[in-house]
C-alpha cells in the first residue's frame, strides 16, 4: 500500500445521529429494515469526510442479533441490501476510487470468544459471503476475539479470491491500558495473532473496537513479528470510543456510553501515534463519527 488508507467510522451512532431507530438486540440491522436510505447516507457522509473504504452494514445480520428464525427468513436479503447500499455510495464517487469492505462479524457475539462454535460457524459465514460477494472489493473479518475466528473467516472467503483483512479486538482493561502485554479478548497474545496472520494469506491485520490507549502497543508488536518473518502484511487500527469496561455485559444487551474526552482532535492524535508506529490503515469504530474521520484525514495528510 503506497499511502495511508483511511477507513470509515462506526455505523451505529451515525445512524442514530441521522434519525434512524436503533434498539437491542437488532441494533444496526434494524436500520436496514426501517430506514435503508439513512444507511446509505451514513456511507456517503464517511466518504465525504475522506474515507477510502466503507464497510457494509452487515455486522448485526447474524442470529446473535436478529434471531435464528429471522436470519433464516430474511437474513440473505438484508445482507445483500447492506452490500448494495455501500456499493451505490462508493460508485457515486467520480473523482477517486472508494472501496467496499464486506463486514464479516463474530458470528456468536462480540467479545464472546467462549461462544465460538467451529461446527456451526461456516453455516452462517457462507450466507454472508455469498450475498455480499457481488458488491464488495475486499473482506473484513472484524471485532474477532480469538484466532480461531480469524481462521474461520479465512476459510469462508478462500474460494472468493478477493483480498481479506482480519481485525481483532483487544483486551483493554486497566492492566492493558497501563502497558500490559497486548492480548486479544480471548487472552491470546497479539504476537501469536500476528504470526498467524503472516501465514494466513491476509492482506492486512487490524485491531478494532478497543480503547485507543491499547492500540499502539499492538501495532508495535505486530510490526516486530512481521519484520522477523519478512512479511508484507499491512497493519491497521480503528478504535472505539466506549467508556469503561466492555466485557461485563453482552454486546446486544444495551447501549454502551461513549467518552466525552475523545473528540476529533484527541482521536486524531492517537491516529498519528498509530501511523508513527507503523499502521497504514486507520479509521474508527463504535462512537467514532464522520467528524472524527474528517479530522484524522486532515491531520494524517499533514
Amino acid at each position: 500500500m503506497s499511502r495511508l488508507c483511511i477507513l470509515d467510522g462506526g455505523m451505529s451512532r451515525e445512524l442514530l445521529r441521522l434519525g434512524a431507530e436503533l434498539k437491542q438486540p437488532e441494533w444496526s440491522a434494524l436500520a436496514l429494515v426501517n430506514s435503508p436510505d439513512i444507511v446509505r447516507k451514513v456511507h456517503e457522509e464517511f466518504i465525504a469526510a475522506g474515507s477510502d473504504v466503507v464497510t457494509t452494514n452487515s455486522y448485526a445480520l447474524v442470529p446473535f442479533h436478529i434471531g435464528e428464525e429471522r436470519f433464516q427468513k430474511e437474513g440473505a436479503a438484508l445482507i445483500a441490501l447492506s452490500g448494495q447500499l455501500a456499493r451505490k455510495a462508493a460508485d457515486a464517487v467520480k473523482d477517486r476510487n472508494v472501496l467496499v469492505a464486506g463486514s464479516l462479524p463474530p458470528i456468536f457475539g462480540s467479545y464472546e470468544p467462549q461462544n465460538f462454535d467451529p461446527l456451526r460457524v461456516q453455516d452462517y459465514l457462507k450466507v454472508l459471503v455469498e450475498q455480499l460477494s457481488p458488491f464488495v472489493d475486499l473482506w473484513l473479518g472484524e471485532t474477532l476475539s480469538l484466532i480461531a475466528e480469524g481462521e474461520a473467516v479465512r476459510t469462508a472467503v478462500a474460494a472468493d479470491r478477493k483480498p481479506f483483512w482480519i481485525s481483532f479486538t483487544l483486551a483493554d482493561d486497566e492492566a492493558q491500558v497501563r502497558g500490559g502485554e497486548p492480548k486479544l479478548r480471548s487472552g491470546e497474545r497479539v504476537d501469536d495473532a500476528a504470526n498467524w496472520a503472516a501465514s494466513s494469506g491476509a492482506q492486512a491485520l487490524l485491531f478494532n473496537c478497543s480503547k485507543p490507549e491499547v492500540m499502539r502497543a499492538a501495532v508495535e508488536t505486530a510490526c516486530r513479528a512481521f519484520k522477523n518473518r519478512c512479511s508484507t502484511v499491512e497493519i491497521g487500527v480503528y478504535a472505539n470510543a466506549f467508556e469503561g469496561e466492555q466485557n461485563d455485559s453482552g454486546a446486544n444487551e444495551g447501549l454502551h456510553t461513549t467518552r466525552n474526552d475523545l473528540n476529533d482532535d484527541s482521536y486524531s492524535r492517537f491516529a498519528c501515534s498509530w501511523a508513527e508506529a507503523g499502521a497504514t490503515i486507520i479509521g474508527g469504530c463504535c462512537g467514532i463519527g464522520a467528524r472524527h474521520i474528517h479530522r484524522l484525514k486532515q491531520t494524517l495528510a499533514g
